[in-house]
């Protein structure tokens, strides 16, 4: 069924409807405006008003007499129908005062007709037009509907794009898997020799920040060819059947352009799994099937590559991603070790930087960062920099703007009083004294007890040496123990507990789940799957997959995890007391001390003894 409507029918419709509005006009409205300005009345009622001397004004026409009459000081029209009276005009001489003039109408049927018709209906087409125009810019529906379902995609031509692969870094093998794609473009008659035919598809999948759109860009950079580029909301419009015709369009101009590239970022938007009701006929599932049949029906041999993006994969139909559809999917996973450093590299080079920076201190300071997230460490860099008077930025700019992106700003006009800074600081030397007496826990790099605009009021952070990819569960264990640290150092010195642990427990009990549920790290329930991950990329919430009895079981062998945890923590701060309040004595003093301070102080001898 063609969808796309015709213009010339798109315009029949609009003169119908200002007919329709024209006729209602004329046949409700008019009357009403006329009637209240002028009333109907009888011919007797005239004469009356004539003989009483009320008539002021008489216009006298071939069938209508239009009088005024004066009525408690004001002036009233008055219309009635005129009939044969040869006394008429001796009455009106009579009466003396009135004022009366006799009008013969010109039958003019032309005139009548443009005034009526024409001039209304012309003036009526132009002002719709002109509403549809303002709210276009509004809007963007209904203007859009107005395009009569040509495609929003930008089109960049012959490297317009200005990305290459030197500009995407940390995606090594994202890269590799995409140079076969570029190669193809560059040299087709080496693939058809042996009969291979160019992967009509690409999808990038990865987390938010990762640099698919970068990569998209780069391949069509590194290509040299036409590169249109389109977010698959626009697709979604208000008017049925305008996202399926928006998708025949912009292949149809992708295959005038060809050798080219389509690049359709958040696929995920029109891509869904289609709900298999019977008789389902919404707008997106309309556009994702002219999606399947456009890229079912162009000749691979031609040189047109689609790639999209998602950081939703899950949620993607599977006819979508069947071969001869999506031929690759290309993950687009957060960069490690190497790739931070490699990262933080490229977006250095746009910023002046003092001699002798660490980029390999920054990377292992950024564990779980994105590309976006260190592209932001380093502008954030340069604007304390700035602030700070230098016209370079060294190596604490990058220190400082990592704990910005991780905590937030300093809030210097903080006031605490001095019972809640002990406190805080007796919780953070807790953490780092329960981290440095396990033997898998990561170094501490810093402690500090100045709040932060996130809403911490202090912070330890702990830097690995070295890039993790597993986890052992002795180093889980050691982790919650870590986290439940700061709590049993409230309890040993002060005898209480805070709200100051809210955020540590949340995750300690958050991991503690995750190896009964996920892990199978648990001498109870062994290697079973009591949960899935649903969104991996967007949060990685979970949902359990198991009866009420066995979720009551999973909350008790959770709780005896960070029992255990906190026990051990308790202990270890019992066992160290002296360094605890040595440490936490120091921190109040100097409120941020580094990781080297912190050891130097711990293999001290003897403990300072309270």
């Amino acid at each position: 069924m063609n969808e796309e409507k015709n213009p010339r029918k798109q315009y029949a419709v609009y003169i119908v409807i200002c007919l329709v509005l024209l006729m209602v006009f004329n046949a409700i409205v008019m009357p009403k405006l006329t009637q209240a300005a002028v009333r109907d009345t009888d011919y007797s009622f005239f004469l009356d008003s004539l003989e009483e001397g009320n008539v002021k004004k008489v216009q006298i026409e071939d069938s209508e007499i239009t009088f005024t009459v004066e009525e408690d000081g004001k002036e009233q029209a008055y219309s009635t129908v005129r009939i044969d009276d040869p006394d008429l005009v001796t009455r009106l001489h009579e009466s003396g005062d009135v004022e009366f003039t006799g009008r013969l109408r010109e039958q003019s049927p032309l005139r009548d007709f443009l005034l009526g018709w024409i001039i209304p209906i012309v003036g009526m087409f132009m002002l719709w037009n002109l509403l549809f125009k303002g709210l276009g810019k509004r809007m963007g529906g209904l203007g859009n509907a107005m395009s009569f379902g040509k495609s929003n995609a930008k089109i960049y031509v012959k490297a317009q794009t200005g990305k290459t692969f030197a500009d995407v870094a940390g995606q090594d093998e994202a890269k590799e898997a995409l140079a076969e794609i570029v190669d193809f473009l560059h040299n087709p008659d080496k693939y058809a020799e042996i009969g291979a035919d160019l992967p009509k598809g690409a999808l990038l999948v990865g987390p938010p920040g990762t640099g698919k759109t970068l990569l998209a860009q780069a391949v069509a950079g590194e290509a040299e060819v036409p590169f249109f580029s389109i977010s698959g909301s626009e697709f979604v419009e208000m008017f049925v059947g305008m996202g399926a015709a928006k998708v025949r369009d912009l292949f149809s101009q992708a295959t005038q352009k060809a050798p080219c590239i389509v690049f359709i970022d958040e696929i995920d938007t029109i891509g869904k799994k289609r709900d298999g009701q019977v008789g389902g006929n919404d707008e997106r599932e309309q556009t994702l099937n002219q999606l399947l049949t456009e890229m079912d029906g162009f000749d691979g041999k031609k040189g047109v590559v689609i790639l999209a993006a998602t950081n939703r994969p899950e949620s993607l139909d599977p006819a979508l991603l069947r071969p001869g559809r999506f031929d690759r999917r290309i993950p687009v996973e957060l960069p490690d070790l190497a790739g931070r450093e490699a990262v933080l590299k490229v977006h250095a080079k746009k910023v002046k930087l003092t001699d002798n920076i660490d980029f390999n201190a920054i990377a292992r300071a950024t564990a779980g960062a994105s590309g976006a997230e260190l592209a932001n460490i380093v502008n954030e860099a340069a604007l304390r920099a700035v602030r700070s008077g230098r016209s370079a930025v060294n190596q604490s700019d990058l220190e400082e703007s990592v704990e910005v992106v991780i905590a937030g700003y300093q809030r210097k006009n903080a006031v605490i009083s001095q019972k809640e800074k002990e406190i805080i600081a007796y919780h953070e030397v807790g953490h780092a004294l329960v981290a440095a007496m396990q033997k898998d826990s990561a170094p501490v790099h810093k402690i500090t007890i100045i709040p932060r605009t996130s809403g911490a009021l202090g912070y330890t952070m702990q830097v690995d040496e070295d890039e993790k990819f597993l986890m052992s569960r002795e180093e889980a264990l050691g982790k919650i123990a870590t986290l439940t640290g700061g709590r049993s150092a409230e309890e040993l010195v002060f005898n209480t507990c805070t709200t100051g642990a809210s955020n540590d427990i949340e995750k300690a009990t958050k991991l503690a789940r995750a190896m009964v549920t996920r892990y199978g790290m648990s001498s109870k329930f062994d290697m079973v799957a009591l949960e899935t991950v649903n969104n991996q990329y967007l949060g990685g919430d979970t949902s359990l997959a198991c009866s009420p009895e066995t979720a009551a079981k999973i909350d008790e062998e959770v709780s005896s995890i960070v029992r255990n945890a906190h026990a051990k923590a308790v202990q270890i701060l019992t066992d160290n007391l002296g360094k605890l309040h040595e440490i936490a004595r120091f921190l109040l003093e100097r409120e941020t001390i580094t990781g080297e301070e912190f050891m130097a102080i711990l293999r001290r001898e003897p403990a300072l003894t309270i």
